[in-house]
């Protein structure tokens, strides 16, 4: 898994650091990678370095030293530099006179020959002539969008931005955004990622992201969040070995749907055959449909005849009436690991006697979107995600899957893993109806239950992918919007894209 840590992480770890290398030292060494990556790009869109131009976006404090010290060494392999300062009297002072020394130039963002926005004329010119822009406006303290002479120059960016250790204008803790913001190519960060490089809007700003070890492994504690990678999931993804029978790979229940709305019966048992379930048993009133759909599927009328399983998904389309109510009810006080969707929370926050039904000892997994999650709370979602996901996830004692574009995922002892789709494609009726389905699969294989929302998440957001481009699998390709049905047909790819990259 991939870490992230909090500012205040980071901020601790370099302490310890700095006890035995002196800051300068280390800031120089994070210079010198923005540096080395900054070159890479400017080779990449201009194919050299040497009489190029980089401007600085520079700010006060340490974020704008590294920008200064980059652009030095810079400098020194023939790159024209130009740094605009947008708090002169506050510019670090030793990176600022490394830069001249090397022969770039200063210049001050507003000035005498200033335009109607307020910008000097020389901080236009840098900008609007360079190669590639270094962001070094605000660091991990910063909170707030950019002010708006900074807005300004950033709004004549027309090249590739690298920002240094995370885009100005995003929240360093949430990742999100309230008004004008950099849209950073790539950043380049230190030591570790950031929540705001894999949550939100912040995960969109942040472009690639590269980290740097400046020195700060020894000192990092425990990461916040978590990130999964698709080698480590398709490793474990759940697969039929020699000895496997249908018994052994998983029996899944689904219960779902309705007479009136048979898509959510058809998706979720469809999802769990996909992801390769050992049986598939449907119980509810769509069972001929889900029949026609998936013959393999095992379907009855009802929960009390659907025979033995090994977990439940249950909740898309079974209505909020007194049948739905009881399905909950039945599939809670079953003994079985849950999967609880849709309409199950919202039973669960109109009737909290519904809690009783459930074996505390037995995993229970809430997948809410943002309107859900204000119905089992009593309040809206706020900007913090994962704050708000860790509270419901110990105050339920489940594992909570809250859905956005960033999906949050919190077992209830504090442990996060985040997944950043980083696109829109699942933005469609009945996808987390697949997402029900695929979850259910793998608790009902034993996958422990924080585990299998971070795997089946990273599928599902990988299956609209797909689906989105088709034959090509070229994510540079115009994507085009899907159904479900669509994203349904294409987890089975996404499954052999995780578990060819587990054997690369």
């Amino acid at each position: 898994m991939l870490g992230v840590w909090t500012p205040d992480q980071i901020r601790a770890a370099e302490q310890q650091l700095f006890a035995r290398t002196p800051e300068p030292v280390v800031m120089r060494r994070a210079a010198h990678a923005v540096a080395v990556h900054t070159a890479r790009v400017l080779t990449e869109v201009t194919d050299g370095v040497a009489g190029r131009r980089v401007a600085l976006l520079v700010g006060a404090g340490n974020n704008g030293g590294d920008a200064l010290w980059a652009g030095a060494f810079l400098r020194r392999r023939g790159v024209g530099v130009t740094a605009v300062l947008l708090a002169p009297e506050k510019a670090h002072a030793a990176g600022l006179a490394a830069l001249r020394r090397a022969g770039g130039r200063a210049v001050p963002a507003e000035g005498a020959s200033a335009d109607t926005s307020g910008i000097g004329a020389e901080a236009a010119d840098a900008v609007e002539r360079a190669d590639v822009v270094i962001d070094g406006i605000v660091g991990l303290s910063a909170r707030g969008s950019l002010r708006p002479t900074a807005a300004e120059l950033v709004r004549r960016v027309s090249v590739p931005v690298v920002a240094v250790d995370l885009p100005s204008g995003v929240d360093p803790v949430t990742g999100a955004v309230d008004g004008p913001v950099v849209q950073a190519d790539l950043t380049v960060t230190f030591g570790g990622r950031k929540p705001c490089h894999v949550l939100g809007a912040g995960a969109v700003c942040s472009g690639e992201v590269e980290v740097v070890d400046i020195g700060l492994d020894d000192h990092l504690p425990a990461p916040e969040l978590r990130v999964l990678r698709p080698a480590e999931i398709g490793a474990d993804w759940p697969v039929p070995g020699p000895s496997d029978d249908k018994y052994s790979q998983g029996v899944v229940g689904v219960a779902a749907g309705s007479a009136t709305y048979p898509g959510a019966a058809v998706l979720a048992s469809g999802a769990a055959v996909q992801a390769t379930a050992g049986m598939v048993r449907y119980a509810g009133p769509a069972a001929d449909v889900v029949r026609s759909r998936w013959p393999e599927v095992v379907a009855t009328g009802s929960v009390g005849d659907a025979g033995r399983v090994q977990a439940w998904a249950v909740g898309p389309g079974i209505g909020l009436g007194a049948s739905g109510r009881d399905v909950l009810q039945h599939v809670l006080e079953s003994g079985r690991p849950v999967c609880a969707d849709a309409d199950s929370i919202t039973l669960l926050a109109n009737d909290p006697t519904l809690w009783d039904a459930r074996d505390p000892d037995v995993p229970l997994v809430l997948t809410p979107h943002a309107g859900e999650f204000a119905r089992l709370t009593g309040q809206e979602l706020g900007p913090d995600r994962v704050a708000a996901a860790r509270e419901v996830a110990a105050r339920f004692d489940a594992v909570v899957l809250l859905k956005g574009n960033t999906t949050i995922i919190a077992a209830p002892d504090g442990r996060v893993l985040v997944n950043d789709a980083q696109h829109a494609w699942l933005a469609t009726a009945g996808s987390g109806d697949v997402l029900t389905g695929l979850i259910g699969a793998l608790l009902a294989s034993g996958v422990e239950p924080w585990l299998a929302c971070g795997y089946a998440a990273h599928v599902h957001s990988l299956a609209a992918d797909l689906a989105a481009h088709g034959e090509t699998d070229d994510p540079t390709e115009p994507g085009a919007p899907i159904g479900a049905s669509a994203l349904l047909e294409a987890v089975p790819l996404a499954i052999r894209k995780i578990r060819r990259a587990a054997l690369a």
